[in-house]
Formats: structure tokens, sequence, C-alpha cells
């Protein structure tokens, strides 16, 4: 699937905006501050101009009248020591009015910059909380991470420095130049000639690495998807002997990465040494002409010096407007690689879909279902009674876990694909967050956060009392196995529940959902990691526990379905058989074949003793 977007310029506009909403003051701020710090900059080559020419010399200063009659010509003339100390000191104060400045700068820019990212991040993970389950299972987790970290740090760098210093530098190259065009245009001419060929330069580079900005970026978000699936598999990696081949495809992704990178550095040396060769080429045109103009009297030596400074001081702002640019189009990467995530369609409901209780029989009505064009349910048509055990049964790719997702929204029925109802309402018709509170779902590979126990059962209902939370518990089958662990409830977990064996988790993961009390409860082969004794204590307990729910149990194993009230047959995602057990075992079809597969004499054992298996 496309995971990037060319975001226009003013979508991108558009979204540093949004986001710099509640931190124009900082920013204001900030710049406003580095005019004052640019302008105090600019008063220091005119202190030194004023000393050589005015003071040290003859000259008549070149000042504002309200300026002159500050200044006490004739007693700095008459003591050259006092008049070196008192231009020492107006360069100091200058300074340190800089430094003020620059310190009140980074303060706002600090303030303005995390309020910017934080809400950035904040909309960023609010929206891929509300992408739809399709979007989530069609792009790769670590480049998810990595857009929302790496690319949401380069965009702040971008908005909270670069632009800053874009605006900083326009600020100076202007009154620069204003003042350089002042003291002597033709010398000011002899230094901007330099500044179109600056730009062509930058120009040509923007267009040349931008796309290897966006190579390396895609290249990064590979790598971190690979360290990513290497560490949240690491059982498996370790179970089938993989390191080798994980090293190996971690150091291909890591080369690729690397050679991009290395690509990038060649192009971007090439533009840095021409960017040093312009701007000593401009510095040296400057002093070689203005030293003609010095010994020919167009310009004095004050003057000079301070000109030297001026141009000095402005070609390396010229030249990093050009390093800039070169940023710019690494940070218009990652806008487009972030926007493409802002501008994903969240999950939507219909304009009338509101909260509605639930309770009733759920009805699929001539269903029919399929993923990027490969069908999966063909016109499946079923009902379970309101309060009912349902079972499923079928092959694997048969269509048992696509019924589930499509009953719980997380992908929606397109016009013409049939329609599900729960007591006549359409589903379609019930908000996503309503329908999925009266859903609760286990999956095979249920889904441990890196908390205590008692925080993944109490996911579903934090507000629970504790004696409820021990009940679900017990009811799952789980809580001598908690009882045993190091701190019990208290035991934290590891990643994605690592710490636990395949069955304590799914057992964790049924007590979290029996405390969810929804009316429809739905079990996704939840009990594959058991075994058949505690599958059927479990089912027991839980038979006295779902008296007033509707159960739905997928299962390949007959032991697990076989008290249900009904039980689907699904064959290549259509409807094979349906009936209770004894109507199925009676009569010759693909349930009787797998029921006699499955029922060895341990099975036939326990159904004999217990009855309730």
């Amino acid at each position: 699937m496309e995971s990037h977007v060319k975001l226009s310029r003013k979508d991108k506009i558009s979204l540093i905006l949004r986001h710099l909403e509640g931190n124009w003051g900082f920013f204001a701020g900030a710049i406003l501050l580095a005019y004052m710090n640019t302008i105090c900059n600019a008063i220091i080559p005119q202190i030194i101009s004023v000393t050589v020419d005015s003071v040290l010399g003859s000259e008549a200063p070149d000042l504002p009248g309200f300026l002159r009659a500050l200044l006490p010509l004739d007693r700095l003339r008459a003591d050259p020591w006092a008049a070196l100390w008192t231009a020492a000191g107006a360069v100091v104060l200058a300074a340190a009015i800089r430094g003020v400045c620059i310190y009140g700068m980074r303060v706002n820019l600090a303030k303005g910059s995390e309020g910017f990212v934080k809400k950035l991040r904040d909309n960023l993970y609010s929206h891929i909380q509300r992408l739809s389950f399709d979007w989530h299972t069609a792009h790769a987790t670590g480049d998810i991470i990595q857009r929302c970290t790496s690319d949401v740090e380069v965009i702040r760098t971008f908005v909270c420095n670069q632009l800053m210093e874009v605006l900083r530098t326009v600020f100076l190259i202007a009154l620069y130049t204003g003042i350089m065009l002042v003291m002597n245009w033709k010398l000011a001419l002899v230094s901007l000639a330099f500044t179109p060929v600056t730009g062509l330069a930058s120009g040509v580079f923007y267009g040349k690495i931008s796309a290897r900005f966006k190579a390396a970026d895609e290249a990064e978000g590979e790598l971190t998807t690979c360290a990513q699936e290497n560490l949240t598999g690491v059982r498996v990696v370790r179970a089938f002997g993989r390191e080798k081949f994980e090293i190996d495809r971690f150091a291909q992704k890591n080369n690729r990465f690397s050679n991009l990178w290395v690509e990038l550095g060649k192009v971007l040396s090439v533009y840095w040494a021409s960017g040093v060769f312009l701007v000593c080429l401009q510095i040296m045109a400057v002093i070689v002409a203005g030293s003609v103009a010095a010994v020919n009297g167009a310009i004095t030596l004050g003057d000079f010096q301070a000109f030297v400074i001026y141009n000095s001081a402005m070609a390396w702002p010229v030249r990093s407007l050009g390093r800039v640019l070169s940023e710019m189009s690494k940070a218009g990467v990652s806008m487009d690689r972030v926007g493409y995530i802002l501008q994903a369609e969240e999950e939507s409901d219909r304009p009338a879909a509101g909260p509605v209780n639930l309770r009733g029989d759920i009805v699929f009505d001539h269903v029919t279902f399929g993923y990027e064009g490969q069908e999966v349910l063909r016109d499946v048509s079923f009902t379970i009674p309101w309060g009912s055990t349902f079972a499923i049964l079928g092959g694997t790719g048969s269509g048992k876990s696509t019924l589930v997702h499509l009953l719980d929204r997380l992908y929606d029925l397109g016009e013409g694909q049939g329609s599900i109802t729960i007591g006549g309402v359409d589903i379609r018709d019930v908000s996503r967050d309503s329908l999925r509170r009266q859903i609760g779902l286990v999956l095979q590979e249920p889904f441990l956060f890196s908390q205590t126990i008692r925080e993944n059962i109490a996911a579903t209902r934090p507000d629970a009392p504790e004696e409820e939370l021990r009940a679900c518990a017990q009811t799952a089958c789980v809580d001598e196995a908690i009882a045993d662990l190091p701190n019990g409830y208290e035991t934290v977990v590891g990643e994605r529940g690592v710490t636990l064996s395949g069955g304590q988790k799914q057992r964790v993961a049924i007590a979290r959902m029996l405390l969810q009390n929804a009316p429809v409860m739905v079990f996704d082969d939840s009990l594959s990691a058991v075994d058949s004794e505690t599958d059927a204590k479990i089912r027991a307990a839980l038979k006295e526990r779902m008296a007033q729910a509707t159960v739905i149990l997928i299962s390949h194993r007959i032991t697990t379905l076989m008290q249900a009230d009904r039980i689907l047959v699904l064959d290549g995602g259509r409807v094979a058989d349906i009936g209770a057990h004894g109507e199925l075992t009676a009569r010759p079809g693909i349930y009787r074949e797998i029921y006699e597969i499955q029922m060895n004499s341990d099975d036939r054992a326990l159904v004999e003793e217990g009855g309730e298996a």
C-alpha cells in the first residue's frame, strides 16, 4: 500500500500553523529578541568606524544629530586612551545586550517548541487511535513509530530552529544591505553580486537532495520495523534458531540505510565545499575593491573596516540559507510522512448512528466479504439466538475470524455485501464505541500490556471492585497461577506478555473480557494453548457465569464446541452445515469427519466423565 503523499505547500503551512496555536506569543517574543540581537550586532561595526575615523582620526562623524550631541568628541580626541576604553565599553555594552536577547530568545524558543511538538504528538497519536483496523494491518508498526518519533523531531527542529534562522537571516541581510548601500553603494553591489549565485546553487542542490532524503527516511523506517519485529518476536527467533538469519536481515537493511546516507553526504559535501569557496571569493572581492576605494579616498578607513565586518557577517548567513534549504527538503519529506498519517481517514459512523442497548438475536444476512479483492466469505447467512451459545468450526482461511471482525466492525460491509443485525438493529447504525463496549472479544493470540496482571485484567473496567476482578480470574482458571507468581496480581508482565505462558496469557485475556460484562462474548480460538482438561474446567465455569449473554465460540477443537446450542461449519467461506452436535454427528459431513479424527480415547473419556466438555 502507498505510504507516502506529497503535501502541497499550502497543506504544509496549514500543518505547522495548526499546531502552533497557543504558542504564538513565545515565537513572536523569540523573533523580536532575535531582531534586537541583530541590531545590537550591527551597532558594533559602527562603533569601530566612528572610533577610527572621528575619534582617532579627524573625520566628521556621520551620525544622526542627537548622537553627535551625546558624543564628547573633543574630550575623546584629547585623550586617546579614554577614547579606546569608551569604545571598548560601548562594544561590551552592545555584547551584553546581545547576551540578554539571546537568552530570552532561547527561553521563548524552548517553551514554544515544546508546546508545538507536544500538540503535534498528541494529535498524531490521537488520530492513529481512530484509524481503521484495515489501515493498521496494512502498515508496518516500526514505520509508524519512526514517523511519530524521528519525523516529528525533524519537523520540530525545522520549525523551532531552522525557520527561526531563516527569519533572522532575512532580517540581517535586509538590515546589513541597507547599511552597506548607505555607506558605499558601489562596494555594496560588489558584495551583493554573489548573492544570486549562492541562491541559485542552493536551489540546484535542494532539488538533488530532496529525493535522497526521502529514500533515507524510508530506509530508516524499514530498519526500525526490522528491529521492532525481531524484539517482539524474540521467542520465535530463539525457538527456531533464526539468530543468524535475523542478523543478516538487519545487516542488509542497515547497509542500505548507511549507503543512502553516504550518497547523501557526498552531495552535501559538494554543496558545503562550493559554498565555502563562494563565501571566501565574496570576502576577497570586497577586500580588494574596498582597499582600492580606500586608497583613492572613496571610503574612509573606519568605514572600510566596518564594511568588511558587515560583508563577512552577511556572507555566512546567506550561505546558511542554503543549508536551511537543504534541511527544508528533509523537513518537507518528514511533513509528507506525518501528513500521510494525519490525512488518513478515521473510522466514521453513519450520521444517525449512536449508542444502542444491544439485546437480541444476531443475524448475518447474505454476507459477502473479502480483502483486497480476494473473497473470503460468500453469501453467508445464519442466526444466533439471544442468550445462546453458538460455535463456529472451519479450516484455516475459511472465514471464521472474519465473521468476528465484521461483528465488531473492525471492517465494515459495503453496499451489496449483506447486513449484520443485533436485535433487529443494523450494526452500522450503532456507533463503534457503543458496539464494542457491548461485545467482549478474546483472540487466539491475546495482547497483554507491559503492566501488572491486575492492570491487564482491569483494562476493560479500571474501577471494578477487587472481589469481582478476582472472581473473573477464578472463572478463567488463572487465579491459582497468578498466586504462584512472585508478586501475585502485582507481577509485571513482560512486553506483549512474554513472561507468561501461552495458556496463561489466554486465561488472563479471558478474565479481562469477563470483567467487561458484555452482553455478547466472543472466544476466537482463545483456549488453543490450554490442555483439554483445563479447557473443560474453564468452559464449565463460564457456563454458570454467562447465562445472560450470547456466547460465540470459535475453535478447531471439537470438545470445545460440542456443548454449544448450535454449531456453524464453514468451508471455503460458505456455510457447509449448521446444527447441534448430535445433529451434525448423525449425518455425513465435515463436522463428523473432524469429530472422528479428534475424538481419541482421552477425549472420549473426558466427555463421558464430565458430560460438560
